[in-house]
């Protein structure tokens, strides 16, 4: 029985972090042994906001960075398909007869869009941002996907997605799945700085692939309660970024327990509950550096994992577009003015 198909993915930004792993590469490495997984390097998608020729010269780079912290946190290129969203020309074809099928005050509902463009410090809306959701269903639809985990911000994305292919369907004959969301509990890792979720650009971010003296300098430098400022002073364990982390990384629960009541009494410096955490955090990491140290010793073998994949998903959409074309009729276009074409040459060699 043929597994169902699932699409998700990432901007090639570099290097992977905990928030990461948490918010979704962790959720991945389940999914892939139940389901067909197809995880996108959304190279284009970077050119919504980071249009620049000295960005994209740095995809290539980022791209094999976090192709790593993929395989390092256990997705398994023999079990699914990972590919560069750039290189599977037939996501282009896709996307232009999608545009016909979605008018722009549809798109301009889209909250996301305009927080996108926010925070590119964009003035104007370009083009390629507003299309950005119906390319989101090119990469959905090229594959044939059942299903996409998402959070719930980004439902109304996945739903434009449906729209599209009922609308397809409806116009032209059944050829898409109407995708599913998988709506999980999408958890957001607070940055170092307890300042917003963890992220590079705001440098408070603790990496998959940091080395143990840098996590253990980033763990020292972690926001606690700022109301705290001496060790016997009682302190708050709720909403406190060192606890946080503990619950989540820190197997050893009697041991957060412990530490949790200690710090409500005063009774536990910060000191001790950061060289604490530093330890479960390389102690947790420690497994994912070795993986990645091994792949990374392997020269070439990320390039040879994307490049595979994405002959794969070539493959996969070459399919998906032919049976689209045939349906609306497109194909037919092309065959009759070929053979016609042909058939005047034959012709007219023969009088020759």
């Amino acid at each position: 029985m043929e597994k169902r198909r699932i699409l998700t993915g990432d901007r090639p930004t570099g290097k992977l972090h905990l928030g990461h792993y948490v918010g979704s590469i962790a959720n991945r490495v389940k999914l892939q042994r139940e389901y067909q997984c197809n995880f996108i390097i959304a190279d284009l998608h970077t050119l919504t906001t980071r249009p620049a020729k000295e960005e994209i010269e740095e995809i290539t780079e980022n791209a094999r960075e976090m192709v790593l912290d993929y395989l390092s946190c256990g997705i398994d290129p023999e079990q699914s398909v990972i590919y560069l969203q750039s290189a599977v020309h037939e996501t282009y074809e896709l996307n232009l007869l999608f545009e016909m099928l979605v008018t722009v005050p549809r798109l301009q509902r889209l909250p996301s869009l305009k927080d996108m463009a926010n925070s590119a410090n964009l003035s104007e809306m370009p083009f390629g941002l507003l299309g950005y959701p119906v390319l989101q269903s090119a990469d959905i639809l090229g594959p044939r996907a059942h299903l996409v985990p998402v959070g719930r911000d980004n439902e109304s994305h996945v739903e434009l997605t449906r729209e599209i292919a009922r609308r397809f369907n409806y116009l032209y004959g059944e050829v898409f799945p109407v995708p599913d969301t998988l709506i999980g509990d999408v958890p957001t890792l607070v940055g170092t700085d307890g300042s917003g979720k963890m992220s590079k650009s705001l440098n408070n971010a603790i990496l998959l692939s940091d080395d143990p003296k840098t996590v253990e300098k980033k763990v020292r430098g972690m926001y606690t309660d700022p109301n705290r400022v001496r060790a016997d002073v009682p302190g708050k364990v709720e909403g406190n970024p060192v606890f946080i982390y503990h619950t989540i990384f820190n197997p050893n629960r009697e041991e957060v327990a412990e530490l949790s009541e200690r710090y409500r009494k005063g009774a536990v410096g910060d000191v001790e509950v950061k060289e604490k955490l530093a330890a479960a955090l390389n102690a947790f990491l420690a497994p994912i550096r070795e993986r990645r140290a091994e792949f990374e010793a392997r020269s070439g073998y990320v390039d040879e994992v994307i490049y595979d994949g994405t002959l794969k998903m070539r493959e996969q959409q070459q399919r998906t577009l032919l049976a689209a074309k045939k349906a609306m009729g497109l194909t037919g276009v092309w065959n009759k003015i070929s053979r016609k074409a042909e058939t005047a040459r034959k012709k007219r060699s023969k009088i020759a």
